[in-house]
């Protein structure tokens, strides 16, 4: 099989690449396996000095990745540049915090000496998605490695340039090639790679399906595994809201990476008192937005990053208006070259539509008028996903309240869902389980020890 790395701007095949054969998967497997006995020795200083190497590339390189996201997968290149700096960042934090994070707990008992202590697993594979190609990379593999572990990556088939210049990085920060290698095959190959002997521990960021996938996978081979998965997180606007500011952040948590975020806003759950002045305010932003290339630094929103998720968005909105939506603005693909959809906004919303409760992976905008708290949580909880949340309002005690039942693994209070290096990031329900990030990411994929010394 051949990989095609495609400019979703105007369809044009920038680059093939051919999959591993199965003698170089095996020699990548065999290879970080073999390396995993010396890297969990690796002083952590050393290791360190091998994340700051990595954080200074990427500081020093990041309008080069930035484009590279543009051209592979559509990203708008200020967003980009942002997320190489969120790259450089977690590795920073790491360098910083890592080595607290795994000290050795002391635990009082009846032992002379008891504590805990973290060990790295071995082989941890990375099963990344295209939407943010480097810092969903970079999230899982920075605290992996620094934990102990080797890392392979089996990133998504339509941005093999940007995996190969993840490695690229780690062997010019001065990594040995076999702590981190990237596995250029396609997804029907996966499941024999889960089920190796060799591989310890597998982190995935993708679809649901995709992560049902690997969970049978990782279940049946008793593999830890943590599974960061789809989202459709409810923006919920009370009567009391700044309504300027919250339609601004709105506009942002909807439409940022082209809308293609687990973590975007995805239905707007607002109040009926201020319903009509924020959907009037909402329309009027989204239908301002300039649509164009992703490298024009005046463009707001670029070209989803394949046809199928063009045609997948553009099914939800039509089935949605023939169960009655209205499309407000937008409501269609683009007549031009590449893979754009035009923001929409899109009201009059029913449980049963697609837009209500399929995720939405691109920049649509459903909206839903309630009567009160109780509705709007209903609402907000009447999904199979529970990754963000966010409330919007002048009371920060009523929605710290309402934060306590939300559905969710992540509630922002005026101001939208993000990851953030410092604090835990992951799902609950459909959404996925475990954590990336923080102190508790750090810890899912090490044994956690207890060792018990009774003196004789």
């Amino acid at each position: 099989m051949v990989l095609k790395s495609i400019n979703p701007s105007n369809g044009e095949i920038l680059k093939d690449f051919s999959e591993n054969s199965e003698k170089e998967v095996k020699d990548k497997l065999n290879k970080s396996t073999k390396n995993f006995a010396d890297w969990k020795n690796i002083t952590f200083e050393k290791k360190r000095n091998l994340l700051k190497n990595v954080s200074t590339i990427l500081k020093k390189n990041k309008n080069k990745y930035a484009r590279l996201m543009a051209l592979e997968m559509g990203k708008p290149f200020a967003q980009a540049v942002a997320e190489v700096e969120k790259c450089a960042w977690v590795c920073d934090f790491y360098v910083e915090n890592g080595c607290n994070f795994l000290k050795k707990e002391l635990i009082k008992t009846d032992a002379d000496l008891s504590y805990v202590q973290y060990t790295p697993l071995g082989v941890v594979l990375g099963i990344m998605p295209w939407n943010f190609p480097f810092w969903q990379v970079f999230r899982f593999a920075v605290p992996s490695l620094i934990a102990g572990n080797t890392v392979l990556l089996k990133h998504s088939s339509n941005v093999p340039q940007c995996a190969l210049a993840i490695e690229d990085i780690f062997k010019q920060a001065g990594f040995k090639k076999n702590e981190f290698q990237t596995l250029l095959i396609s997804s029907k190959k996966i499941s024999n790679i889960i089920e190796d002997d060799r591989v310890a521990a597998v982190s995935l960021t993708g679809s649901t399906i995709a992560g049902m996938k690997t969970a049978e996978r990782t279940g049946k081979n008793i593999k830890k595994t943590v599974l960061e998965l789809g989202g459709s997180d409810p923006f919920i606007v009370l009567d009391d809201a700044d309504l300027h500011y919250t339609v601004d952040m709105a506009v942002k948590g909807r439409m940022i990476n082209n809308g293609q975020s687990c973590i975007a806003a995805k239905r707007f759950i607002v109040f009926d008192d201020i319903f009509d002045k924020f959907q009037e305010l909402l329309t009027k932003k989204i239908s301002n937005l300039r649509v164009g290339n992703p490298l024009d630094k005046n463009v707001d929103i670029g070209p989803l990053a394949t046809k199928d998720i063009v045609d997948q968005i553009d099914r939800q909105v039509k089935k949605s208006v023939e169960m009655g939506a209205k499309v407000l603005v937008g409501g269609k693909k683009l007549d031009r070259e590449g893979f754009f959809y035009l923001p929409t906004v899109i009201t009059n919303i029913k449980e049963e539509m697609p837009v209500y409760k399929e995720e939405t992976f691109g920049p649509v905008a459903a909206i839903i008028k309630v009567k009160d708290e109780n509705e709007a949580v209903k609402i907000a909880n009447d999904t199979c996903y529970g990754l963000g949340a966010s409330i919007w309002t002048h009371d920060d005690k009523k929605a710290e309240n309402l934060s306590k039942y939300i559905e969710a693994g992540n509630v922002f209070i005026n101001e939208i869902v993000k990851s953030d290096p410092r604090l835990p990031f992951g799902g609950i329900k459909k959404s996925g389980f475990g954590r990336e990030l923080s102190y508790y990411g750090i810890k899912e994929f090490v044994n956690i020890q207890t060792v018990y010394i009774k003196k004789t």
